[in-house]
């Protein structure tokens, strides 16, 4: 399966703008072949902690403009909107992932960023997901999840690739891009990481976006341009990998217990 990064700048807090700009990028991305396009964090508005003015309505305007394209150009799509659900005390950084049908799954971020105040604006999610999509399994997370390996470990036995929608700040980019590689190859798994590029709440963004496959090799990758990474992921290469490097076994049969 052929899956497309779309690494673009947002249009700060206009939707409706970035919307407008990113368009052609899934075009190009679906022409390219892609099955799976993802586009960043809060793809639409930037990593912005005004909720108050930004969150939207549960399956609101960036939802809408996630099917239209999907159903479109008959791939998948996947980013995160802020997203204000009724039945949460709080918005929620939101992942919606929209399969050419119409159906939707999502997921919200596990670990608000603290380091910028999101938990004092979002609430943190609770489950994760994994779907398959046209015979990949794929585990989604958002940017700060990246530093959590425990909960990518809980994944690894049921996830071919890994999805990481992120706004990573250029001057951690060394961080995006050692953590994007461990967690690949920790794992035995793609990782396809997109991070955003230009700049937005006085933040600069450098991109590094890349898919990686399970030993930890870069399919693809790039900095500081707005660009569409396309890269094949194959179920086939995790498992071969698995078999000959039985190193998830090995985790798993090993793993240090606490004294009864």
């Amino acid at each position: 399966m052929k899956v497309s990064l779309v690494q673009h700048d947002i249009v700060w807090e206009d939707a409706a703008a970035t919307h407008r700009h990113v368009e052609p990028l899934v075009a190009a991305a679906a022409a390219a072949g892609a099955r799976l396009v993802v586009l960043t964090e809060m793809f639409a508005v930037g990593f912005s902690m005004a909720a108050d003015r930004i969150a939207e309505p549960v399956e609101g305007s960036s939802h809408a403009f996630l099917l239209h394209q999907a159903e479109r150009h008959g791939t998948w799509l996947c980013a995160s909107v802020p997203t204000r659900d009724p039945a949460l005390p709080r918005p929620v950084n939101r992942l919606y992932l929209v399969a050419p049908d119409g159906r939707t799954w999502h997921y919200d971020k596990l670990h608000p960023f603290t380091h910028a105040g999101e938990h004092e604006h979002y609430a943190a999610g609770a489950d994760f997901l994994t779907v398959d999509v046209e015979g990949v399994r794929c585990s989604f997370f958002v940017c700060y999840d990246l530093r959590f390996a425990d909960e990518w470990w809980q994944r690894a036995g049921d996830t071919d690739c890994y999805v990481v929608p992120a706004n990573w700040p250029e001057p951690r980019r060394h961080h995006w891009q050692a953590l994007l590689s461990a967690r690949a190859i920790e794992n035995q798994a793609y990782v396809a990481g997109v991070n955003r590029v230009g700049e937005g709440g006085g933040l600069a963004y450098a991109g590094d976006s890349r898919v990686l496959d399970p030993m930890g090799e870069v399919l693809a990758s790039a900095s500081r341009v707005e660009t569409v990474l396309t890269a094949e992921v194959d179920p086939a290469v995790v498992r071969d990998t698995r078999q000959r490097f039985r190193f998830l076994q090995d985790r798993r049969t090993h793993a240090v217990r606490s004294p009864e």
